[in-house]
């Protein structure tokens, strides 16, 4: 009898390891890693505080009375100018995607006939040589016209919210966009020109 107490005990005792009873021992083995920054799918923030990132693009537009469609052919035929149109943009924490926009106009004008009358300034939508729907609409009304006493002004306008996707789609294909600058007399535009990347 004394002979089968050990191995009755080895028996127990195995039996408490394999079914995970105080007998087991801790585990010396380190822990799993965490998944190191290169293997995550996220990417890694472009700043220090992973805030967000603005950025200026600037598009530039050379204003010319033939390019409007159909071509103006009065006396506002001489008005001529030069067109920078800024967006003031805001992009996600990865720099990956834009959250925000915020465009600027600057617009010289010059060479109209005394008594010309600005009345809008807009962003339109459309290729050289094709009219297109309005986008961007820089504040100038109707209501409140520009009169041009010396041929020429200066229009500046700012801080307006302009929407991501098609602040992207400006950035991804300025030349599908036009700026344009309408008149009492030419209310579909005087001045147009495409815009290009400044």
């Amino acid at each position: 009898m004394t002979k089968r107490a050990p191995s009755m005990l080895s028996a127990a005792l195995l039996l408490v390891t394999a079914c995970g009873g105080a007998a087991v021992t801790a585990s010396t083995a380190s822990p799993t890693p965490a998944p190191s920054a290169a293997a995550s799918s996220a990417p890694a923030a472009t700043s220090a505080a992973g805030a967000a990132n603005a950025n200026a693009l600037v598009f530039l537009a050379d204003l010319k009375s033939a390019n409007e469609v159909p071509a103006i052919a009065d006396a506002e035929a001489s008005c001529t100018g030069k067109g920078t149109f800024t967006l003031e943009t805001t992009m996600d924490s990865y720099g990956y995607g834009m959250v925000s926009a915020v465009a600027k106009f600057d617009v010289v004008v010059s060479g109209c006939p005394a008594g010309t009358m600005i009345i809008l300034a807009h962003i339109h939508q459309g290729a050289a040589g094709t009219n297109g729907a309005v986008k961007i609409d820089s504040g100038l009304t109707a209501a409140a016209p520009i009169a041009l006493t010396g041929g020429g002004t200066t229009i500046a306008k700012a801080g307006i919210s302009v929407d991501p996707s098609l602040a992207q789609d400006i950035l991804n294909n300025p030349a599908g966009f036009y700026l344009n600058v309408h008149t009492v007399l030419h209310q579909g535009g005087v001045i147009r020109g495409q815009l290009t990347k400044g």
